[in-house]
């Protein structure tokens, strides 16, 4: 099949859209489609035997319909693919119009969050209308996750297909190597985050519950890895300069170690080196949060926060610890006890090694693909 995939995100941008589709792209051609990606610098074109990427969008206003069409043109489509994450495309309402400007090829979005994008001063009841608009008009939707699914459950051909972690070196040998590179001591617990610095992440939550820990007596130290502000979402980088002042009044300075941004190889190796994972998110674990996925991949011993919505799989106590958002005290006791209890640590890595089956990237694109077939009518 002749895949059109159009994206506000790609490598060497920062941040998970873009990884998620460098990689289902990359599957998906190995798996015999011919893949063609559509982005905007600094991501540069770049061809290979199954795969182009098209860097041609410097503007997602009005006149990136042109280009957008003019390319489904030029690579004779069969469908297009729709990355849709709500703060990238530079805010523009353009994009919830695709599956009309491109009529009568299928657009099938997939649906990496269904927060309302902001539109212009007083837009109100247009916000979530204009995401429910491209719903409704897209052939088909994919969700990643539980709660979109539900949020969507009126729509006539959808899909609850995960994300895959972006984060496929596997864990080094050298683990020790990796905490010294933090400054723990043998004697010391290395706590650790991975993710972009994003309000929903949670982390002032974290380093609230780390001071917690550290006022009790526990020796620990935190890693911060890959905790930058990303390219995307622009608020990002507001709540980047609160958790620094954050750190300040929490007297961690000593305490913290940051990664700065990492190749992905050095990101396995702080993960697979932590004691504890903890990703406390604001809105709960789910599946679309590639920073879990990541974890999961590797067998954290992984502390996060319940889902909003039921996920069957993320079990407490045996795939991973469960606390409430936004609660640095039943962080703080979770963190405690697991810390103390190294039996638990190995039972939440080997139920977490066991999660890991079912994000597998192969099957992620033929489902991606399956998907497709049916929206096309290949598939009945």
């Amino acid at each position: 099949m002749r895949i059109g995939i159009v994206t506000g995100e790609y490598p060497p941008m920062q941040g998970g859209v873009g990884a998620y589709t460098a990689i289902l792209a990359r599957e998906l051609a190995a798996q015999g489609h011919a893949v063609s990606v559509l982005t905007t610098p600094p991501a540069v074109d770049a061809r290979s035997d199954s795969i182009s990427v098209f860097a041609a969008v410097r503007d997602w206003g009005p006149g990136a319909a042109l280009t957008i069409r003019r390319w489904a043109r030029d690579i004779e489509a069969e469908i297009i693919n729709l990355q849709y994450q709500t703060a990238a495309y530079q805010m523009s309402p353009v994009i919830h119009f695709l599956p009309e400007l491109l009529r009568p090829l299928p657009v099938v979005t997939t649906f990496h969050d269904l927060r309302f994008p902001y539109l212009f001063p007083k837009a109100g009841p247009l916000r979530p209308w204009i995401v429910r608009k491209l719903a409704r008009g897209s052939r088909g939707a994919i969700v990643t996750n539980h709660e979109d699914a539900a949020d969507l459950a009126d729509l006539s051909l959808i899909r609850l297909i995960p994300i895959g972690s972006n984060i496929l070196s596997g864990a080094p040998a050298a683990r020790e190597v990796f905490r010294r590179r933090t400054g723990t001591t043998s004697d010391e617990t290395l706590i650790t985050y991975f993710g972009l610095v994003n309000r929903s992440k949670g982390l002032d939550v974290l380093l609230r519950a780390c001071r917690s820990l550290l006022d009790r007596g526990v020796q620990a130290r935190l890693a911060l890895v890959g905790a930058v502000a990303g390219d995307s979402d622009p608020s990002n980088h507001a709540y980047s300069h609160e958790i620094e002042a954050l750190i300040g009044d929490l007297d961690m300075e000593d305490a913290v170690f940051r990664t700065g941004y990492l190749p992905e190889q050095d990101v396995a190796g702080f993960l697979a080196a932590a004691d504890v994972v903890a990703l406390p998110f604001a809105d709960g674990a789910s599946y679309r949060r590639g920073s879990l996925m990541a974890a999961v991949r590797l067998g954290c011993a992984i502390v996060t926060t319940q889902p909003r919505v039921a996920v069957p799989s993320f079990q407490d106590g045996i795939t991973m610890r469960l606390v409430p958002p936004g609660d640095p005290g039943a962080l703080t006791d979770a963190l405690f006890t697991l810390i103390k209890d190294t039996p638990l640590q190995q039972r939440l890595r080997a139920g977490s090694a066991r999660l890991a089956q079912s994000f597998d990237w192969a099957q992620i694109a033929q489902d991606t693909a399956a998907f497709f077939d049916t929206v096309t009518g290949r598939q009945k």
